[in-house]
């Protein structure tokens, strides 16, 4: 079977399009390089669907761990302090017995016992309560002055949060929130390695590197590829939110770097 063959034959198949059964013997690289990246499509997909779903709950959560109600300060922080206090590994199992539990009182919730809905929500709740709390340290470092000269302005309220704490909160809070989106990519890698099981043999990147390292006996090239998708996922990553971190700091000035010149020196 040429390269060509098998990519057509095994691109898509982690979302059930193409050859169902797995290569059982001969693995050639281009067969590891395809299945692996086809896997990462599960990986993509759980890392752009938390991302961006847990980004407007982590700025609620923020925004309500300094809020006046002692309520909503309270439900905030304990909100946080159970998924950044917990592995992310062990909430993959105890959400998926809670699901099942759920799904046994009514079956319409079947669904959120399968990986592309129950550990999309896992990783959503992971996430957003790790951003909470960068952007709640952001929230905390708007300088005083920037609010005060709003607030002369007559800018109140809603006004105020749109125009002035918002922006300010994300130019500040944005490395570290690139590093956030780094480490939950590469979170997604434990979703069918907890108790959500894998469809029809659909797994993401690591369920196929595992496949062929347990077949080959060989680690050192799957394993390698599958680190290769990564490094150039996150390079992805890096390059996007880079574009959204100039677009934030558009309005400073830019940096200036002065450059060496040869200066000889001059014998009087």
């Amino acid at each position: 079977m040429s390269c060509w063959q098998t990519i057509q034959d095994y691109a898509l198949r982690s979302v059930g399009i193409g050859e169902r059964l797995l290569p059982r013997d001969d693995f050639t690289l281009c067969q590891q390089v395809t299945l692996i990246g086809s896997g990462m499509i599960w990986n993509v997909y759980f890392g752009v669907l938390a991302l961006t779903f847990g980004f407007g709950l982590a700025v609620a959560v923020a925004v309500g761990k300094g809020a006046r109600s002692r309520v909503i300060r309270k439900l905030s922080d304990w909100f946080v302090f159970v998924f950044r206090g917990s592995p992310l590994f062990i909430q993959f199992f105890f959400a998926y017995f809670a699901f099942l539990s759920l799904k046994a009182r009514a079956p319409i919730l079947d669904p959120i016992t399968s990986a592309w809905l129950g550990a999309l929500v896992v990783l959503f709740l992971n996430t957003s309560a790790y951003a909470a709390e960068i952007f709640h340290g952001a929230l905390r470092a708007i300088p005083r002055g920037e609010t005060e000269a709003a607030e002369a302005y007559g800018m109140t309220g809603w006004t105020k949060f749109r125009r002035i704490t918002y922006p300010t909160m994300l130019r500040l809070a944005w490395p570290a929130y690139t590093n956030e989106a780094i480490f939950l990519v590469h979170a997604t890698t434990l979703v069918f390695f907890s108790g959500f099981p894998a469809w029809q043999q659909r797994g993401d990147a690591l369920y196929y590197a595992s496949y062929f390292a347990d077949r080959t006996f060989n680690p050192f090239v799957p394993y390698p590829i599958l680190a290769g998708y990564f490094v150039l996922l996150t390079l992805t990553i890096l390059g996007l939110f880079g574009l959204v971190s100039r677009r934030l700091n558009r309005h400073l000035p830019a940096a200036r770097t002065a450059r060496p010149k040869a200066r000889p020196t001059l014998i009087r």
